[in-house]
């Protein structure tokens, strides 16, 4: 038995000097030699994991933005009693037919018209804020589209915006689509880098998101600048 048991301590002792020899000096004598060195055997195993990404693409957003107020847009045309013609659109605020627009582009006494899909609509001017150059219109047309409201206070320099306007009327009429950034905001107007030529009052300013950032209130040529969201839901009275 005595036997025994110094035979397997003798096994025991052998074995872990052979296990350090190998691993102190044996293993790093060879992987040390060309044969083992393009390997680098001393280096720890790498694992590789496969990562993959989804990018919007913000074109891509933009476009989904343009689809969904695109016919939240309605026409606004005005024949002056002096032969001239003031064209431009309007935002559909409710989905029972509450619509604003410039109220410079509504002068009262004049031949107003509005559209939707080039179909002309009855409707009602309920009240004007001649400070902001707002006007609340009431259509006779229900299950109309609308958007969400941007918050003011979140506004920064360099957002991307983009417009809609709503140009001719009946079957010639057609929906522009213009964006850029915002340069410039206070609390009675926004400044942006977008030009139109003309046809842009009244059009609505969407973040890329699709909810209002504001109404133009000019634009012929020159930077377009709207009236703050925040103007125009105080106009609804939200």
């Amino acid at each position: 038995m005595r036997k025994s048991f110094l035979y397997l301590l003798l096994i025991f002792v052998f074995g872990m000097a052979g296990g350090i020899f190998s691993d102190q000096i044996f293993w790093p004598y060879f992987i040390e030699k060309p044969l083992f060195y393009q390997y680098r055997l001393e280096r720890p195993p790498v694992y590789v994991t496969e990562r993959k990404e989804v990018v919007i693409q913000e074109n891509t957003a933009l476009q989904e933005a343009v689809d969904k107020v695109s016919r939240t847009v309605v026409g606004v045309r005005t024949k002056l009693r002096s032969g001239g013609v003031l064209e431009g659109s309007a935002l559909v605020v409710t989905n029972d037919g509450l619509v604003v627009t410039r109220s410079s582009l509504i002068p009262s006494g004049e031949n107003l018209s509005f559209f939707i899909d080039g179909q002309p609509q009855a409707f009602q001017v309920l009240r004007r804020d001649a400070q902001a150059d707002l006007a609340l219109v009431k259509l006779e047309a229900n299950n109309l589209n609308t958007t969400g409201w941007a918050d003011f206070a979140k506004l920064k320099p360099g957002q991307r915006v983009f417009l809609i306007s709503y140009r001719g009327a009946g079957s010639n009429y057609q929906k522009s689509v213009n964006e850029g950034v915002v340069k410039s905001f206070d609390e009675n107007q926004i400044q942006t880098n977008l030009i139109e030529k003309s046809g842009a009052a009244g059009s609505p300013l969407f973040d890329i998101e699709g909810n209002l950032v504001g109404l133009v209130s000019s634009g012929s040529g020159s930077p377009v600048e709207a009236v703050p969201v925040s103007k125009v839901k105080t106009l609804v009275g939200l």
